[in-house]
Parts: structure tokens; C-alpha cells; sequence
């Protein structure tokens, strides 16, 4: 009956909506200087808005800490896509990856963030602030933001990927 959809209906979870031009970033304190140069170029330059999961200064602190909160921003739709940094990219990567419904790619050119993008739908961008310099690191963030996911056969694979995680 109508009655039971509608019961069914108000008994589900809410759909959570993606903020569609939102990026969560984060960095531990290797990552400062460069998340801040990011923060402000994808704000001014790029007119996304910008939800800046910390940290807020140079002082040392744990890059993990800073890897979930973007992912958490992510997975939960508050945020369409996130943008980490330390020193080389690879804890934060890897914490991010813990979180449930994140796919995230430590790049290192163009080309490494073309393919994540595109083949691999990646939701969040890992940077190393001692690989890439300022500049390149803001083209890459531009290339992120702006490319698709090209589907077709790759979200097979990409889907494959998310089954790993187990039921959710």
C-alpha cells in the first residue's frame, strides 16, 4: 500500500547530498605552508569553497589526525572532494584510505592526477609538500577539481575497489 512506502520512506536514511563545489583540506605541520597557498588559491581562484580541517600552524602534530577529519568531510557528502598534505603524502594516503567510502591518491604530476580522477573516480588528492612545489601543487589541485570520472569500464574496477571495504 501507499501507506507502507510512505512508512518505508520516512524510515530511511536520509539522502546525503554532496555539496557539489565544497573540498575539505588538511595538512599535518609538513603540510602547513602549502595547504595555505591551496586554501586560498581553490577559494579565490577557483571559486570552490574551501572547509579547512586544521591544522592552523607549524607546530608538530599528527599528520593522521588531519587525514581523517578530510576524509570524514568526504564520506559524509559535507564535502565533494579533499585535499591532504605532509611531508611526502604517504601517511596522510593512507590514513585517509581507512575511512569508509574514500578513495584517495597520492599524486605527484599531472599525469598521476588525470588518472586518478578520471579511472579511478579518487575523492581525495594527497600531496607531499617536500615532492611537489607551489606551483605544480596548485595546477594538479585545478586538474583535481576539474576533471571527471570517466566511467564506462572503469567503474567496474572502481566498484570493485569500494566492495573491499565490505558491507557498509
Amino acid at each position: 500500500s501507499s501507506d507502507g512506502t510512505a512508512a518505508a520512506a520516512r524510515s530511511a536514511p536520509p539522502e546525503r547530498p554532496v555539496s557539489p563545489r565544497r573540498v575539505a583540506v588538511g595538512a599535518d605541520h609538513g603540510g602547513y605552508a602549502l595547504k595555505e597557498i591551496l586554501r586560498r588559491a581553490i577559494s579565490e581562484e577557483m571559486g570552490w569553497q574551501v572547509h579547512d580541517c586544521g591544522t592552523h600552524s607549524a607546530e608538530a602534530v599528527d599528520y593522521p589526525d588531519f587525514a581523517a577529519a578530510v576524509a570524514r568531510e568526504v564520506a559524509s557528502g559535507r564535502a565533494a572532494r579533499g585535499i591532504v598534505v605532509d611531508t611526502a603524502g604517504i601517511g596522510s594516503t593512507m590514513a585517509a584510505n581507512k575511512v569508509a567510502g574514500v578513495r584517495c591518491a597520492l599524486c605527484h604530476d599531472d599525469t598521476t592526477v588525470r588518472n586518478a580522477r578520471e579511472h579511478n573516480d579518487a575523492n581525495v588528492l594527497a600531496l607531499g609538500s617536500r615532492i611537489v612545489h607551489r606551483g605544480a601543487a596548485v595546477r594538479m589541485v585545478r586538474l583535481f577539481l576539474t576533471t571527471e570520472f570517466a566511467g564506462g569500464r572503469h567503474a567496474r574496477r572502481v566498484q570493485k575497489i569500494m566492495a573491499l571495504e565490505g558491507p557498509r
